[in-house]
Order: C-alpha cells, then sequence, then structure tokens
C-alpha cells in the first residue's frame, strides 16, 4: 500500500509533514511517498536517518499557498505538491493522498484530477469524532459545501453510512441530521425538508440531533451542510484544547504538583482521556464521493496527526468503502431521485444480533 503525502502541506510543513511520514513507515508498515520540492524535501529527510526503506520522494516544484484562490491556483500549478499527490492516486502509482494545505486546493484538485463517482453531485468531507459512547461519530459535512440542498445531504448520509460501516464496522449505523431542537419539525427548511428524504430513504433515521448530542453517541452519522459542520467541529476542537489548558493551569503551582502527586496512580487514564478528546489523534477527515482516497488533515496538524492521517487513509484503502459507495450512489443522484428510484435496502442490514450497543 502506498500512500501519497502533500510534503508541503500545512503551516508547519514540511518538517512536520516528514516526521509524521517517517513515524507512520515505521509504525504502520506502509509506503509513503512524499511530493514536494525534491531538494528540500531530501534536506529534511536526513535529519531522520536511517531513512526508511518504504519512503520516498516525487519531486514537486510548485507550491500553492493559503491565499491563493484554490480553483485559479490549481488549473495554473500544475506541478504543485498537492496536484502530483492526487495524479499519483489517479494513475495508480498511489492507493491514496493525504494533504494538510489548502482545504479548497485539495479539493479542486481531488475532483479535477480523480473526478466524482457516479452518482455524486458533490462530495463531502467526512469528521470521525470520539463520543463518551463505545463507538466514534460521522459528521459530515464539515466544509467541503457550504450551500446544500436536500438531495446532497441525503446523499451524505448514504456516503456516511457506507464509511461507518465498511471503515469503522458499526453493522447499522444510526443517521441523525443536525438541528436546533431534537423534536420532529423543528429546524431550518433545508433541515425539514431533508427530514421528508431520510424518513423515506431505507436508511435507520432516528430524525433530528441537537450539537450537544453529536457528542453522546446517540447517532453514527450525523449530516448537516458544509458551514454548519465546519463551525461544530472548530468550537469542538477549541473546547477540548481549552479544557486541557484549563486543567494545565489549575495543575500549577505547589498546590498543582501536589495535586499530580496524588493523580500519578491515575496517570496512564488521565493520557487516555486527552487522547480521546485531542483532534490531532484522529489525524484527518476522509473526502467521501470521489474516485479514490484522499485524506484531509488540519493545518495545524503536527507529527502526530500527520502520521494519523496517514493512518486513516490505510484503513480506508484496507476496507474499500470507495467501491461500496460506487454501487450504491447511482440509485440516489438527483436524477434518480426526480425519477422516482426506489429506496435502496442494501443499506440497511438486518439488526446484528451480536453487536453490543449503549
Amino acid at each position: 500500500m502506498r500512500i501519497a503525502v502533500d510534503a508541503m502541506g500545512g503551516d508547519h510543513a514540511p518538517d512536520v509533514v516528514v516526521a509524521g511520514a517517517v513515524t507512520a513507515v515505521r509504525d504502520l508498515g506502509a509506503e509513503v511517498v512524499l511530493v514536494g520540492p525534491q531538494a528540500r524535501v531530501e534536506r529534511e529527510l536526513a535529519r531522520h536517518r536511517p531513512v526508511p526503506s518504504g519512503l520516498s520522494v516525487v519531486d514537486a516544484p510548485e507550491v500553492i499557498e493559503m491565499h491563493e484562490s484554490p480553483a485559479m491556483a490549481v488549473r495554473r500549478k500544475k506541478r504543485s505538491s498537492i496536484v502530483v499527490a492526487m495524479e499519483l492516486v489517479r494513475d495508480r502509482r498511489a492507493d491514496a493522498a493525504v494533504s494538510a494545505g489548502h482545504t479548497g486546493a485539495a479539493m479542486g484538485a481531488a475532483l479535477l484530477r480523480l473526478g466524482r463517482i457516479p452518482g455524486v453531485d458533490r462530495p463531502a468531507i467526512a469528521a470521525v469524532l470520539s463520543t463518551v459512547a463505545s463507538h466514534p461519530v460521522v459528521l459530515l459535512d464539515v466544509g467541503a459545501n457550504v450551500d446544500c440542498r436536500p438531495h446532497h445531504l441525503l446523499q451524505f448520509a448514504i456516503m456516511g453510512t457506507v464509511y461507518a460501516r465498511q471503515v469503522l464496522e458499526i453493522h447499522t449505523p444510526h443517521i441523525g441530521i443536525l438541528s436546533n431542537g431534537a423534536e420532529e419539525g423543528k429546524g431550518s427548511d433545508l433541515t425539514l425538508r431533508t427530514t421528508a428524504l431520510l424518513r423515506d430513504s431505507g436508511l435507520d433515521f432516528i430524525g433530528n440531533v441537537e450539537s450537544r448530542d453529536v457528542f453522546s453517541g446517540v447517532a453514527d452519522v450525523v449530516v448537516c451542510d458544509g458551514f454548519v459542520g465546519n463551525v461544530v467541529l472548530k468550537f469542538g476542537e477549541g473546547l477540548a484544547l481549552a479544557i486541557r489548558d484549563i486543567v494545565k493551569a489549575e495543575l500549577r503551582g505547589l498546590r498543582g504538583r501536589l495535586a499530580l502527586l496524588y493523580l500519578a496512580p491515575l496517570a496512564g487514564k488521565i493520557r487516555r482521556m486527552y487522547r480521546r478528546i485531542d483532534y490531532r489523534e484522529y489525524g484527518g477527515a476522509p473526502l467521501l464521493g470521489l474516485e479514490g482516497v484522499c485524506v484531509i488533515a488540519h493545518g495545524s496538524s503536527n507529527a502526530r496527526a500527520i502520521r494519523n492521517a496517514i493512518r486513516v487513509a490505510v484503513e480506508a484503502v484496507r476496507h474499500g468503502f470507495v467501491d461500496e459507495i460506487r454501487a450504491q450512489m447511482p440509485r440516489w443522484s438527483e436524477a434518480a431521485l426526480n425519477a422516482g428510484a426506489p429506496a435502496s435496502t442494501v443499506l440497511n442490514p438486518a439488526p446484528d444480533p451480536s453487536a453490543n450497543r449503549p
């Protein structure tokens, strides 16, 4: 398995990207292709000797900066690291692409070089988030589509269901729609019209989900437009970091050190708690609906986040969710829905009696 990594993507590229890629090769056993200006990337690699044998460099002399217009930059900079990484996937020289760079440019390059799966009107970024339950939640879209129509959210639910089943191994995912109240009838016009489609879809639709319940585990897949999803995602990330900093501040000074001594037997549990709320542990979010695997990582990713984004790509390729989305989506295109295509039963299998759900 080979993962193409945009070496120039992110706020701290290329040093943290290279460090994360080196760790991923050593930990995961996958091959990683670092895409970027060859001399610069190789200088960074020289700091990690001995360089693992599963790591190589592909030259891409141009870089798309964060301030650039994504559509113009992707078309103008054909040898940029993001574009070349997508071309490696398109040409089957890599199995997946990972980038922590310009999200718009990554999406544009993926659409132009990989293309959409037939029947998918708009790809969606799917964030996998920790919950208080024993299973994560897939929230989508979290930034690819600011303005959506009801059938777009329906397609997000289909693709999120496939990802939850194939990759997260949730047998019968519960689907919710993000709204300003759990009661039926609450929500915007988009929410209400999407609810009608979801009820007739054959999915295990449970109704409205409030933002405070996203992390409760009541739903396995929660759909919304990209504007709302991105706000929820960034708020959750900020809250987790704030909780970490508040705890650190409270443990400063003599009393704090004494408290740490008292808590020493719980150090392992405290570290695991931090990892559960740290977005860097989840690495990146797959862009669903493409003819290939593309994982978008946070711009502020550190080396561990890059390593975990590569892990997400490896798991996505291993479970083959793209093939399942390709098999499902033609019947859920806008044209098929307008023609009155029957609801699918494939996406709603019989409950697994061995599943141990809360």
